[in-house]
């Protein structure tokens, strides 16, 4: 039986041979201590890469969105972001329940307007909150990958300095972004007053993201690290993997978005599945099934070695990633159109 065919999510990926060479071959030191030299060097070159003064290694995407909340939120205030943010849906209520926020939610694809922010701030009361931070994510995992143009960060950060509000962004792909752009990721974070990016979605890296901000910021953040178990160890076998990523996968994300929309495509051509191809701006490819039950055709085509999730009753999200070649792309989207077809003739039976 031939290997599925992954497409559930980018956090999927294998370490290459050369990547796992790298980590075998790394220098370490104890982190908590600061004294890890493949940590440090991450970190230093994290902190370039996005043109802020210093970074953090931490263990997840999520572990560096909830030490962001807490180090700039004060318990109680609110959080303004997009809908269907990550931090609002797959994050385990951690924002309530350990950083102590609540969310003011703007509708939509999870991408927000200047005006949209600027309508929902709130200056704090006797009685009611104010706002303590504006969030953003770019790309949106929700929204199909959608990017932030750059003049709409600009609105918002204006926005956001004249108001002495801080803007963050959970950048878990802000490097698809970057790509899709034709940027560098230093354009992007110019914006934000803090920015997170993950090493192990599209990178390829098998755990780890990094938190960059101000020095000050660092500090704070490494010290809340700490509070919330984050302290690591020998960690330079894991930043080795993280240094390879940044040094050698970056420009080949650009070959998931053109897989990504290839899929998009051959699935638009699927009866029983809208697809908008022209809405597929990275590596992230959502469907609609309008008549049919989304977790049957998720079901069914497991059952052929091609994986995929759902996003709710009526919508599937493909996700390409280094570890998904074209043709593969291609026997994915063929298999779906049998089941689709098989689905469709059992439905008209029954």
């Amino acid at each position: 039986m031939r290997p599925a065919i992954e497409l559930r999510s980018d956090t999927v990926t294998r370490p290459s041979p050369a990547m796992r060479a790298a980590m075998a071959a790394a220098e370490v030191g104890d982190d908590v201590f600061g004294e890890d030299p493949s940590v440090l060097a991450l970190e230093a070159l994290a902190a370039w890469r996005t043109g802020k003064e210093a970074a953090l290694y931490v263990p997840s995407g999520s572990m560096a969105n909830l030490i962001a909340q807490i180090a700039w939120v004060r318990r109680g205030d609110e959080v303004i972001v997009g809908q269907d943010s990550h931090i609002v849906r797959y994050e385990v209520g951690s924002g309530a329940a350990v950083a102590g926020v609540q969310y003011n939610v703007v509708p939509g694809n999870g991408l927000m307007s200047a005006a949209e922010v600027e309508e929902r701030i709130a200056h704090p009361t006797f009685h009611t909150p104010g706002t303590g931070l504006v969030w953003l994510e770019n790309t949106h995992n929700s929204g199909g990958g959608a990017v932030y143009p750059l003049a709409a960060l600009a609105e918002i950060r204006d926005l956001c300095r004249s108001r002495g509000i801080p803007l963050h962004m959970d950048g878990a792909r802000v490097f698809n972004a970057a790509v899709a752009l034709g940027v560098e990721v230093a354009e992007i974070a110019a914006h934000v007053d803090s920015l997170s990016f993950c090493l192990s979605k599209g990178l390829g890296a098998p755990v780890g993201s990094v938190l960059c901000a101000s020095a000050e910021f660092r500090e704070q953040a490494r010290r809340l690290r700490k509070m919330l178990g984050g302290g690591m160890r020998q960690a330079g076998i894991l930043a080795a993997a993280g240094i390879y990523a940044l040094e050698h996968n970056l420009a080949r994300l650009a070959e998931d978005h053109a897989n990504a929309r290839r899929l998009a495509r051959r699935l638009g051509a699927c009866p029983g599945l809208e697809v908008r191809p022209e809405e597929v701006a990275t590596n992230i490819v959502i469907a609609r099934l309008p008549g049919g039950d989304a977790e049957t055709l998720v079901s069914a085509c497991r059952e052929r070695a091609v994986l995929f999730l759902t996003r709710d009753a009526r919508r599937v999200r493909f996700v390409t990633h280094l570890d998904v070649s074209a043709e593969q792309v291609d026997e994915a989207a063929e298999i779906v159109a049998e089941v689709l077809q098989h689905l469709t003739i059992r439905g008209a039976r029954s």
